[in-house]
């Protein structure tokens, strides 16, 4: 069995990412493994795992776009801004049109502040765990992009003030949904944390073409209530047919997916140049390097069509490798 692949998986709310793609590794008996960007316990969706010797890919892979549904509690900040952490804040309800004024403000380009319950790294150990030593941690805002924020469904008090929201949102890569939840909140002046995440996207990789995606219940405002605390045993599910019928190669129709060029080696003895890592010469390749837009990333594929590598003519019209598949 050719174990270098894509896989599109389904996590369910409950294991951990990490656990989550044991499935895989015991589908396709292998440990090269790797994912492309985390989900955290509490959250669903899309994970896109590498295997074999495309996890080089994953790298890559975590640069792209994200899309997420995610629903709101409003009322109470917790200190993890998720469900299962203790509530430090508590206000009044917003307004619809409160909410719809701070999710539109929420839109662009923005600066974030991470949250200090996560596992980027201070001085080499995770944030997450030095809060939890007692330490403080000064967490510095950084620039992120949300492409789109759009609210879906509304869940109002008896009074007609808002207690949940379900909101759509594409964002780059780095944007912490938690944050946005925390920061919409206030912005419509209450507090709120998130009750319940689900990635549907990443990239142009769906979660509707995942394995596990039907055992995914639909996301909706009352199905995450309702789902609160139940999690999901995924060690109980076999899912290793789907896996394997499902698994991607890294093919010029998935090179497209991930949005890359293809270019192509014009003989074995450039096949061998490239594998080798020699000078990219335009000689070796069936198009012009020097006429390729700047700042393009391109899947190279041997004379016999076989993926060899990525590489990358940047903002300098400098053409370089960005890796090598041996």
């Amino acid at each position: 069995m050719n174990k270098d692949g894509i896989i599109l998986f389904a996590k369910p709310k409950g294991p951990t990412s990490f656990n989550s793609i044991s499935a895989i590794k015991r589908a396709l008996d292998t440990t090269k493994v790797g994912h492309t960007g985390t989900l955290d316990s509490f959250a669903q969706g899309l994970l896109v795992v590498c295997t074999g010797r495309l996890t080089k890919l994953a790298g890559n892979i975590i640069e792209f776009d994200k899309s997420y549904s995610a629903v709101i509690k409003f009322g109470e900040e917790t200190d993890t801004l998720e469900y299962t952490g203790n509530v430090v804040k508590t206000s009044a309800l917003p307004s619809l049109k409160n909410l719809e004024e701070a999710v539109k403000a929420f839109t662009g380009k923005i600066m974030q502040t991470p949250p200090v319950f996560s596992a980027i790294h201070i001085n080499g150990k995770r944030a997450s765990d030095l809060i939890r030593q007692g330490q403080e941690v000064q967490m510095e805002s950084r620039e992120v992009q949300i492409h789109s924020a759009d609210i879906k469904e509304t869940k109002l008090s008896a009074d007609g003030l808002v207690e949940y929201a379900l909101i759509d949102f594409n964002v780059s890569k780095g944007t912490y949904i938690r944050c946005l939840a925390r920061d919409i909140a206030q912005k419509a002046g209450s507090t709120g944390h998130l009750l319940g995440l689900y990635r549907t996207k990443v990239g142009n990789f769906n979660i509707e073409d995942a394995a596990g995606f039907n055992l995914l219940e639909p996301f909706t405002i009352d199905s995450v209530i309702k789902n609160r605390d139940i999690d999901i045993d995924s060690r109980t599910i076999d899912l290793t047919d789907e896996i394997i019928n499902k698994m991607k190669t890294f093919d010029e129709e998935a090179a497209r997916l991930c949005g890359f060029s293809i270019i192509h080696l014009n003989s074995l003895q450039a096949d061998d140049d490239f594998r080798n890592g020699r000078p990219l010469r335009s000689k070796n390749f069936d198009t012009n390097l020097y006429t390729i837009p700047e700042n393009t990333m391109l899947a190279v594929y041997t004379s016999e069509n076989d993926f060899a590598g990525l590489i990358e003519k940047n903002q300098e019209k400098r053409i370089k490798y960005k890796m090598v598949i041996n």
